[in-house]
């Protein structure tokens, strides 16, 4: 098996062929939460971005890649590596299966085992964290089951329209 590669799903870079996609992505209103988005994105930005996105992650500081189904080449989400620190060899970790009807197989269990690996094997970081609301239990479960330990939490921290909900944090040590 590929590195980037797990039983049923495969990560590969955004491809300009995506931007219809991420236009849509990005521009749900009710994932804003999680990304902390607050306004949709341009057609015009996504593609600046997308013919950025090949760019070093040494030189972006992130990187995105794109979820999608081995069997059929069909994209599902995407996962990120966010604030990545050369010198420090960590980076913030996010992600995002799209539709409903996709959450819930394995899918982003299989790109995240996936993503640990093409991030302690081959960028040879230290530790990977992510940022969860405590409220998101499908999020954390992922996490804790991967083996992201909770390490902090930030009070009434996401205001998310109706009320403020604390943030925890989650971190992953490189055992190499």
């Amino acid at each position: 098996m590929k590195i980037l590669e797990n039983r049923s799903i495969s990560l590969r870079a955004p491809e300009p062929e995506d931007l219809d996609l991420l236009y849509l992505w990005e521009n749900e209103p009710s994932i804003w939460h999680v990304s902390g988005t607050l306004t949709p994105f341009s057609r015009y930005i996504l593609k600046q971005y997308l013919d950025h996105a090949g760019k070093d992650i040494y030189e972006a500081k992130q990187l995105r890649l794109m979820i999608q189904l081995k069997s059929n080449h069909r994209p599902l989400g995407a996962i990120d590596l966010f604030d990545f620190d050369a010198h420090h060899r960590r980076a913030g970790l996010g992600i995002l299966i799209a539709e409903p009807s996709d959450r819930r197989k394995g899918y982003a269990r299989e790109a995240l085992e996936t993503m640990i690996t093409y991030c302690f094997e081959v960028l040879h970081l230290h530790q990977l964290y992510c940022h969860i609301a405590a409220g998101n239990s499908a999020s954390i479960k992922l996490f804790k089951e991967a083996g992201f330990q909770e390490s902090g939490r930030k009070r009434e921290w996401i205001f998310n329209g109706e009320h403020y909900e604390d943030e925890l944090l989650f971190q992953m040590i490189s055992s190499v």
